[in-house]
């Protein structure tokens, strides 16, 4: 790593706009490239092998663009194509090379949340499915009570702008309460898919005072923030001139029109090609 480069910030579709949204606003002297696979999203209805394909031709496309580290911000890829990546693709692709994931960071910090030992996990059919986040929880934190419920309806109505209107409570409070009667003694509820945060509002209106909710953006910031501290040759090699440039395998102008809804500000997209 001779050249300087931005970090780049991977995600299914649009959502992990709220995961940059953090990584920019805690490390704002960063440069940043973020890729949406639009055009083959969502992944979380996608199989184990068809999730791994897709987040291995993204990440091979941040690295030909210079970015020897990545942060894939989708749960879905991180539950389900990380870490073969991490161990099967990376020692081929020469040193220095990089892939990092939400569900790491997450994991590991949870558990300090909750007093009572009981959490809940608000996520994609997808996620929910791989067990992931239960999987690596009880590594962690292995007396942790840990609860899923999927959400099937709670991307669509953030996509569609539906998340703030009276119509979105709907869904949500049956969610929600879903997950609460599944386990009345949870005080930590975590909220396992980018979307969720816009629906954070929404969500306070049918949780108890006394559970914390708990969005993985700032944890992911921290965490990496972290990492470039424990590793200070790549990160000397990270472009710092506070720019972010935006990708997308779909229309550019569709990408543009909704990021602001996960970005608080308005975008300027590019289009690209990636092998189907």
């Amino acid at each position: 790593m001779n050249k300087k480069f931005p970090i780049g910030v991977f995600d299914s579709g649009i959502g992990g706009l709220t995961i940059l949204k953090e990584l920019r606003k805690q490390m704002p002297e960063y440069d940043f490239v973020y890729l949406g696979d639009n055009a083959r999203a969502p992944y979380g209805t996608r199989s184990y092998d068809t999730v791994y394909r897709y987040t291995l031709q993204c990440v091979q496309w941040f690295f030909v663009q210079g970015c020897e580290l990545v942060v894939l911000a989708c749960n879905t890829a991180s539950a389900k194509a990380l870490k073969t990546i991490q161990q099967h693709d990376l020692p081929k692709m020469g040193m220095g090379k990089r892939v990092l994931g939400v569900l790491r960071p997450t994991t590991e910090t949870i558990g300090d949340y909750s007093k009572t030992g009981h959490i809940g996990i608000l996520a994609t059919n997808g996620t929910v499915n791989s067990d992931s986040y239960v999987t690596e929880i009880k590594r962690f934190f292995p007396d942790m009570k840990v609860v899923q419920h999927a959400c099937p309806m709670w991307v669509p109505l953030v996509e569609n702008r539906e998340h703030l209107n009276d119509g979105a409570d709907y869904f949500v409070q049956k969610d929600v309460e879903a997950l609460l009667k599944s386990d009345p003694k949870i005080d930590t509820l975590l909220l396992g898919c980018t979307h969720y945060p816009l629906l954070e509002q929404k969500i306070r209106k049918f949780v108890p005072e006394h559970i914390q909710i708990v969005s993985q953006g700032a944890i992911v910031a921290d965490k990496l923030q972290d990492y470039l501290s424990r590793h200070k040759e790549m990160e000397k090699h990270i472009s710092k001139k506070g720019t972010c440039r935006f990708f997308t395998t779909d229309s550019s102008t569709e990408f543009d029109a909704h990021a602001d809804i996960f970005f608080d500000e308005k975008v300027k997209s590019e289009h690209i090609e990636l092998g189907m």
